[in-house]
């Protein structure tokens, strides 16, 4: 039974595969969508929680709008720099988000970008992030799965349930 309380649901995140080419990534998060929301979208929320515990988030640019880019930079814990960066296809605030996503590691570049589609569903104060992970090949994705990401997912979402739990609709 699912409480009303706003406690993190700590790596609760649940990853599927539904088919050859998409990871489908479902997580209830103890806050109102509106506040879920701008912890996916604004900069300074974004750094306090992407990089997970695997590092250190350097750089957080976002244009939060159809055709705007967004690039997210981290020092690694190993030392080593990760960046993603995409441009924004659909933003419905604070239901709807689809963007590219490219891992500028992979050696393909830009044709191996993803296209992430994030639906948030509001019930009783508590939000479900649903995302959709599109690969251009079973390849790719595999590639992102077998890279770890799951570990590194399930940190950064148990963060972002901590800061959207702070923050309160009213700010």
């Amino acid at each position: 039974m699912i409480s009303n309380t706003r406690s993190p649901q700590k790596g609760s995140a649940v990853v599927t595969l539904p088919n050859d080419t998409d990871i489908q990534v479902v997580r209830e998060f103890a806050a109102p969508a509106a506040d879920v929301w701008r912890v996916f979208t604004e900069p300074e929320l974004v750094a306090r929680w992407w990089a997970g515990r695997q590092g250190t988030v350097t750089s957080i640019d976002i244009d939060l709008r159809v055709g705007g880019a967004y690039r997210y930079v981290m020092q690694a814990n190993e030392g080593f720099e990760v960046a993603f960066h995409g441009e924004f296809r659909e933003v419905a605030a604070p239901h709807r988000l689809v963007h590219t996503e490219v891992f500028e590691g992979m050696p393909d570049g830009e044709s191996a970008a993803t296209l992430n589609t994030s639906t948030f569903t509001e019930h009783d104060g508590r939000t479900t992030l649903t995302l959709v992970t599109s690969a251009p090949s079973r390849e790719v994705r595999d590639a992102m799965v077998d890279s770890g990401m799951e570990a590194g997912m399930q940190e950064g979402f148990d963060l972002a349930d901590e800061v959207a739990a702070t923050l309160g609709t009213a700010d």
